[in-house]
């Protein structure tokens, strides 16, 4: 019963619910333009779907999976690290695929908490971190993050008896919802503060490579972060793979065994073909700089959208989310001005008026998140798009 205890208290999943909603419009025959679920509009490079095939071909490819993955893909991923961020790794004792670093959120979970424990968990934040904690028993504290600090947590404000009782911080820079960034200054306090307080420091860096200028961070380049931490990564977003189910978390070795001993109870590995052809795309780095310098393109162009339109929007310095502070009223189809109490309101104005599909989030302020990832084949097809959000925010009439 426990599983099913802890599921009636769970909330729905946020995406699938806003997948639902685009669904239902365009069965009626509407053209939603969704801003709203984070998947790459274009499909995975072709060379790299070449290599799956050749794989695909081989029989020793057919085998069952160690958890602890291929050592080729082992020895790609650390010297991707290497090239990427500067940070050295032992392959076989700090390295570890994922299937999708969805997957590895839930099993951390189960490597970390026991029923009672707390896990510190950014307000807003991607709901796998929660929901990931209540599943094993766990108990979520949330630290609230908005503009006064740049959507970096208050680390300093948690109550001493939450901090007795916790055991995980969860921290995701690039950040999901809001863009932001982490720098080395904050990266390096996180380090001293889970030192000083003995927690574990989970860093989802789902969009480090995604950065739109200068060189992309990652936590486990801060001094004494492998002590206290790992660090999550995934091919969805880099690399246009988000079907193929593959990720990688790195750092601790004794977290990474810990996950390791985990996925040996709890699943098979991925497919050794898959793995093969996530070896052959991190030995590309073009891609994902061509990913990069699309997603940047394309958020200048929205930013510029947005902030003619009366909505006050800036530029992040990576990933592909705008997070944008709902306004206060617009202008209705039959002309009468309407209010919103909070982002959902805004959200679903949106979708029902203008045929435009957000993520509203309401945690701490009320904010609405574009993802830059709409279906565009190309340069011109993008501004086409665009353009037609300008169209059809033109009579918003949107107060501040």
């Amino acid at each position: 019963m426990r599983i099913s205890q802890r599921a009636e208290s769970l909330p729905p999943y946020l995406f699938v619910e806003i997948s639902r909603k685009i669904a239902e419009r365009k069965a009626k025959g509407e053209d939603v333009v969704s801003f709203g679920i984070g998947d790459p509009d274009l499909p995975t490079p072709p060379h790299i779907i070449e290599r799956l095939c050749k794989e695909a071909h081989v029989p020793a490819n057919h085998r069952y999976p160690e958890s602890e993955g291929l050592p080729e893909l082992r020895k790609t991923i650390a010297d991707w690290y290497l090239r990427r961020f500067g940070v050295t790794l032992d392959p076989d004792k700090e390295v570890a695929p994922l299937i999708g670093s969805k997957e590895g959120i839930a099993h951390i979970a189960l490597c970390l908490l026991n029923p009672g424990d707390i896990a510190l968990i950014t307000d807003p934040g991607y709901p796998v971190y929660t929901i990931g904690t209540k599943l094993v028993g766990g108990t979520p504290y949330y630290l609230p993050i908005s503009t006064n600090n740049n959507f970096l947590p208050y680390l300093d404000n948690i109550p001493a008896e939450i901090l007795q009782k916790a055991r995980v911080l969860w921290l995701n820079y690039p950040n999901n919802p809001t863009g932001a960034s982490a720098s080395p200054e904050f990266f390096a306090s996180v380090v001293e503060f889970a030192k000083q307080h003995r927690l574990v420091v989970i860093h989802d860096a789902a969009y480090a490579a995604l950065v739109f200028e200068g060189k992309p961070l990652s936590f486990l380049a801060t001094p004494g972060a492998i002590d206290v931490g790992i660090e999550l990564h995934s091919m969805s977003k880099s690399f246009n793979m988000t079907g193929w189910r593959l990720g990688f978390v790195a750092g601790n070795p004794l977290l990474v065994r810990a996950y390791a001993d985990v996925k040996d109870n709890t699943d098979s590995g991925q497919f050794l073909a898959i793995q093969e052809a996530c070896a052959y795309a991190l030995d590309h780095p073009e891609i994902t700089g061509a990913v990069a310098a699309k997603y940047s393109r394309r958020m200048d162009g929205l930013v510029a959208v947005l902030n003619r339109r009366g909505l006050t929007a800036k530029k992040p310095r990576g990933s592909f989310f705008l997070y944008v502070k709902s306004p206060r009223g617009a202008i209705g189809k039959d002309g009468r001005r309407v209010t919103f109490e909070r982002a959902e309101n805004f959200s679903q104005w949106l979708i029902t008026e203008k045929l435009i599909s957000t993520v509203p989030w309401d945690d701490a302020g009320a904010y609405v998140r574009f993802s830059v990832t709409f279906s565009a084949n190309d340069i011109p097809d993008e501004r086409r798009v665009l353009s037609e959000i300008d169209r059809r925010l033109g009579d918003a009439g949107f107060e501040s």
